[in-house]
């Protein structure tokens, strides 16, 4: 029982702190309500300023998000749009846009009911011994002074009042004061959070980009494929056929130079061959068919110039979408480690989750690698966002690089 009743006293002081850091924005809010109703006012005018205008409150509610999600446990993300800039346009988006007054909603919220809040966590705890200790010094006030609302002007009240005004406040500290700390924190979570609309908005938008980036990938692979089989297999195939005529034409009058140039076209068709299974391995490699996906990494990480540290846990297949995806990011990822890091060594991790592959590759490197300055890391990217995949990059300038792929494969 002792142990019940120091549990909820911990409980209770814990949920007044956090009732007390609801002052730090419970207290802005309320202040600025006026200018608030002021800027409504002249809304037309200020109109090209809005965007501006809207930044502080805008992080005015991040800084309750983050309060609100560490009372919860869990983080309230925020459900902006990216500003597009300043001046009128985004100004009238701005005022169309839910979210812009779902924070003046809750500012208002907030502000009024934040600050009392606050104020019956923190004095509920000094009223307590304030009220139990009447009876010590009650005769010495002036007459006709009060407790809760009861005039003491006897013993009896003295000794019996002040302890049934205790207990009431102990409950108030030991169950209201929790609950008003939940509480305020779930009205910031119903206010702040995004809403179902807002989340469909943003997978749309989303799914939208990553489709472009399909079709720009799938656009850029087919012209690659018909650029090498222009440029390489159809001119050497033109070269041998060339050749071979003129052989046949010099066969009767000059067999050996005849042979020379069948020996030539048979040259220029073993190399069309080989350009032909460079094109093919462009498209999906050959060696996944044959090994699997951890068979086709090692092939990589052994044809590696630096140590690779492979780590691979699959116990059954990926889609074969996803195996050539994952294929080509290390591929794409090692070369870009031996062409641009200065590394000694690199690792390489693939997990087979059930419902995703995540690749793992790291190298200790020089860093400093920028996704928007080559097309190595662009194009990982762009694969991975056609399969609906996350792609993070850390790369610190003299702290190696890190890549870290999820590719969604079902289950």
């Amino acid at each position: 029982m002792t142990g019940d009743i120091s549990g909820a006293f911990r409980r209770s002081a814990h949920a007044t702190g956090q009732l007390a850091g609801g002052l730090r924005t419970a207290v802005p809010a309320l202040l600025g309500l006026a200018p608030l109703a002021a800027f409504l006012v002249l809304i037309v005018l200020v109109l090209p300023w809005l965007p501006t205008a809207v930044k502080p409150l805008r992080a005015l509610a991040n800084a309750e998000r983050r309060r609100a999600g560490r009372i919860l446990g869990r983080e309230i993300p925020e459900p902006y749009r990216p500003m597009r800039g300043e001046g009128a346009g985004e100004a009238r988006r701005l005022l169309r846009s839910p979210d812009t007054w779902r924070d003046v909603a809750w500012m208002v919220a907030h502000g009024f009911t934040g600050l009392q809040a606050a104020a019956i966590g923190v004095m509920i705890w000094p009223a307590i011994p304030y009220t139990l200790s009447l009876p010590l010094w009650w005769w010495a006030v002036p007459e006709g002074s009060t407790s809760a609302f009861i005039v003491l002007d006897g013993w009896p009240k003295a000794l019996t009042m002040p302890f049934l005004q205790g207990a009431f406040n102990l409950a108030v500290l030991l169950w209201l004061v929790p609950r008003l700390a939940r509480w305020q924190a779930r009205l910031a979570e119903a206010l702040l959070g995004p809403t179902r609309r807002t989340s469909l908005t943003e997978r749309v938008e989303e799914l939208t980009e990553t489709r472009a980036e399909a079709l720009e990938a799938h656009g850029a692979e087919l012209r690659r494929i018909e650029r090498d089989l222009h440029d390489g297999t159809q001119a050497q195939l033109v070269a041998a056929a060339l050749r071979l005529g003129l052989a046949d034409r010099r066969f009767d009058a000059d067999p050996d130079a005849a042979r020379a140039l069948f020996l030539e076209a048979r040259d220029g068709v073993e190399e069309a061959l080989a350009q032909l299974r460079t094109v093919v391995r462009g498209i999906y490699p050959p060696i996944l068919s044959d090994r699997g996906l951890a068979g086709a990494l090692g092939a990589l990480a052994a044809a590696a110039p630096i140590p690779i540290d492979l780590g691979i846990e699959i116990d059954h297949r990926a889609p074969a979408a996803v195996e050539a995806a994952a294929y080509f990011v290390v591929a794409e990822a090692l070369t870009n480690i031996a062409k641009h890091s200065g590394a000694r060594r690199g690792l390489v991790r693939v997990r087979r989750e059930p419902a995703r592959l995540t690749i793992t590759v790291r190298d200790d490197g020089k860093g400093g690698a920028d996704p928007g300055r080559g097309s190595g890391l662009a194009g990982i990217r762009r694969r991975v966002a056609a399969l609906d995949g996350a792609t993070r990059i850390d790369s610190p300038d003299g702290g190696g690089t890190t890549l870290e792929v999820d590719l969604p494969c079902g289950s």
